[in-house]
């Protein structure tokens, strides 16, 4: 089983929806779209590349390596060929106005023999078309969005038939509803409410406390939560980029992931003055410590996350991030990134938010963004600048 026709085209209006809602500024006929794609992906991307068209938008497309084409990549490739970037990357992305990527991979393990070291080399180098790309979305220029699309791969990985991992993509995207994007809408709106609510709290930090976490997280200063913005379909968290210097304590993911060729999994975290001191790795451990000494800022946190399992129907493990950092099921999720931070998380005006800005207001800057998900119970508590401490999520859900 794979997504029907009707359900394609319905994924095609909310792919549109979530790109355009992420930019903010409407786009106009002439703007510059980057449609990437997996080969399996084919199919959708066809549907998508009509529309754009249609739309009067300039399109480029661009299928993304296969499996084979990555492991040669990355144990073929010397550190000339691992750095290099297409002599037309960096114009372009100067003027990209939006991406949309769609995910269909046919390995998750196909890197696992791979030199890290290597991995880690290509991703600092493409690091600058990234930084471009942030650039024109902090002045509302670049609206991105992705989905996944269900292949034999994941289903294997995930331990479901491909017709239950389809049908867990088409219920967490609202692909069984006639108008999607009408439901998607709905939960816009509702999310901007807690997204208020919690904006409205001056907070001196939050605790994390599960029967593996015991956490404190610093907001920082001139922060606002965000979440639901389209960029990513399907997307129910809620999160914020924190001050890295203030996070102390122990974080474990529960969820296994799946990264750059590599399954690593039970993750054990201990953080003093903002840094990752001492990390535990139940299976993978070579690849993470090797991942979180990428750079300075792999061993700081560059995001905190919330899901409210009231609105995410994610209630199996998907063997992939976007879903599983999504996860709904019977207790939500939280999760922290490890990494790079997202500067849109800043309240202030972002034309100010300088690198002198971020660097004072901890935000952190690195080539690595991991996140790494714990679905357990948990109770966060948010401790008030006044020092009353107040509940806010609990039994998976925001207390609001």
């Amino acid at each position: 089983m794979t997504l029907t026709a009707e359900q394609l085209e319905r994924y095609a209006d909310v792919l549109l929806w979530g790109m355009k809602t992420a930019r903010v500024t409407p786009f106009r006929k002439g703007n510059i779209v980057l449609l990437q794609y997996d080969l399996a992906a084919l199919p959708l991307a066809e549907i998508l590349f009509e529309r754009l068209i249609d739309l009067g938008l300039h399109t480029i497309q661009r299928m993304a390596m296969t499996s084979r084409m990555e492991k040669s990549f990355y144990t073929k490739a010397d550190t000339r060929q691992l750095t290099f970037l297409s002599p037309g990357d960096k114009p372009t992305y100067k003027k990209l106005d939006g991406r949309i990527f769609l995910r269909a991979p046919d390995s998750l393990t196909h890197l696992a023999a791979v030199d890290p070291q290597n991995i880690a080399q290509a991703v600092v180098a493409r690091k600058p078309l990234r930084e471009l790309m942030d650039k024109r979305e902090q002045k509302r220029l670049h609206g991105w969005t992705l989905c996944l699309l269900p292949t034999p791969e994941l289903a294997a990985q995930a331990q479901l038939s491909l017709e239950e991992y389809t049908a867990q993509i088409v219920k967490a995207c609202y692909l069984d509803y006639a108008d999607p994007v009408s439901k998607w809408q709905d939960i816009y709106r509702e999310i901007s409410v807690i997204k208020q609510w919690l904006d409205a709290m001056d907070v001196k930090h939050f605790h994390i406390d599960a029967e593996h976490i015991d956490l404190d997280i610093n907001p920082g200063e001139s922060r606002r939560w965000l979440g639901v913005s389209g960029h990513n379909i399907p997307s129910f968290e809620l999160f914020l980029s924190p001050d890295w210097r203030g996070t102390e304590g122990v974080f474990y993911a529960n969820q296994p992931s799946y990264r750059h060729g590599n399954y690593v999994a039970g993750v054990r975290l201990f953080f003093e003055q903002g840094h990752v001191v001492k990390a535990e790795v139940e299976q993978g451990e070579a690849f993470t410590k090797k991942q979180i000494a990428m750079d300075e800022g792999a061993r700081r946190v560059g995001e905190f996350s919330l899901t409210d399992r009231r609105f995410s129907r994610i209630d199996r493990f998907m063997a992939d991030t976007l879903f599983d950092e999504n996860y709904g099921g019977d207790h939500g999720n939280c999760h922290i990134a490890l990494g790079s931070s997202y500067a849109d998380t800043f309240a202030g005006d972002m034309a100010q938010l300088d690198d002198a800005m971020k660097k004072t207001l901890g935000f952190n800057e690195s080539a690595l963004h991991w996140d790494l998900v714990n679905t357990e119970q948990k109770v966060v508590t948010a401790v008030l600048t006044t020092g009353e401490r107040k509940v806010i999520y609990e039994d998976g859900m925001f207390r609001y």
